[in-house]
């Protein structure tokens, strides 16, 4: 009888720690499936992103990226955010010089990047919104892109069968309201992190090193072309007349959002140049179809204007004085800033 209650309390032992062990294994799977933001370590600390108010967790992002990808929030069901910007071109809408919207309109503007945004202290062309969490009621409220009102989408995602349950794993109830929404798009904008590609490589991480073009190509982007373009992050976020435009100027740029102020006409945000080689066509009208073009703009074609930028006024007529060798050399450098683990990243996939 002693023998058996032996027998039976090492059972009942054996069966525990192996509940306990399972326990532990979907435990860790648990943690290391975790998805959290990493500010790379020679990028700057990023200040513009309030991670106090909208911590990037996994069950968030998931939904950040359902709803980015859903035609559900334009009023025809038919055009999502990854309509207009598509991973593999570093979430632009590539080959188009203005992005099309709802019913094939078309936009105002070339569609910009969506790549390091947590770096960002403004958004769109002309820096009308300036914060991450606001970013998406623009292009949801436009009658050009997806021509909807808040108020109608929440009521379709409380409506679907599926959301009200992704929103209480997000935040633990099923209650869906705009500010559940916009965070959910937040956390899944604020992951899309530009910092792997050969530059990062070579510079940074000391893997590999650039063929002769490529180093000679980046010495000449330190000396032409970095003052609008600093590293890491490529922008310098400021705005700019980058002399595209006559006068009178057919795009008012950053006055749009500056209450018409007369110097800011004509100005745009200095886009990133990580992952230029995808994102054509250039500018803030698509005006501009290859980096080859792009550069020539700068060597012979800047316009000038009342509210040209400084750096390019001080060049005129003469332009950076570059030739036909120095300009492949330098597209041979920007074709270094592609980040194929960025476009290839299944976390940001539909």
């Amino acid at each position: 009888m002693k023998r058996q209650i032996i027998l039976l309390l090492f059972c009942l032992y054996v069966v525990i720690i192996q509940g306990c062990k399972k326990q532990a294994e979907v435990a860790n799977s648990v943690v290391s499936n975790d998805i959290s933001f990493e500010n790379p370590s020679y990028f700057p600390t990023t200040t513009t992103y309030d991670f106090q108010q909208n911590p990037v967790n996994t069950a968030t992002f998931e939904l950040g990226k359902a709803l980015f990808y859903d035609g559900i929030l334009s009023r025809n069901g038919k055009i999502s955010c990854g309509s207009c910007h598509l991973q593999a071109q570093a979430f632009v809408q590539v080959d188009h010089a203005f992005s099309h919207g709802i019913d094939d309109h078309l936009t105002a503007r070339n569609t910009p990047a969506l790549q390091n945004l947590a770096w960002s202290p403004y958004f769109f062309w002309v820096g009308g919104v300036p914060s991450l969490y606001r970013t998406s009621m623009s292009p949801l409220e436009n009658p050009l892109e997806m021509d909807e009102k808040i108020a109608n989408v929440l009521v379709k995602l409380k409506n679907h069968p599926n959301y009200p349950s992704r929103f209480a794993k997000a935040f633990g109830d099923t209650a869906i309201t705009q500010d559940r929404f916009l965070k959910a798009l937040a956390q899944f904008m604020v992951m899309l992190v530009s910092a792997n590609s050969k530059y990062d490589q070579v510079v940074y991480k000391k893997n590999i090193s650039f063929t002769q073009d490529e180093q000679d190509g980046y010495s000449l982007f330190q000396q032409k072309c970095v003052n609008c373009h600093p590293e890491p992050l490529f922008t310098d976020h400021k705005f700019r007349n980058n002399g595209i435009q006559n006068e009178p100027f057919a795009d008012i740029g950053r006055a749009e959002a500056s209450a018409v102020e007369p110097r800011d006409v004509g100005l745009f945000k200095t886009p990133s140049l990580r992952n230029v080689a995808l994102t054509y066509p250039y500018m803030h009208n698509g005006s501009i179809t290859t980096l080859e073009k792009v550069i020539e703009h700068y060597n012979s074609g800047v316009i000038n204007s009342s509210t040209l930028d400084v750096e390019f006024k001080k060049q005129i007529p003469v332009g950076i004085r570059i030739n036909a060798e120095e300009k492949r050399k330098l597209v041979a450098f920007l074709n270094t800033l592609t980040d194929d683990t960025f476009i290839r990243d299944k976390r940001f996939s539909e």
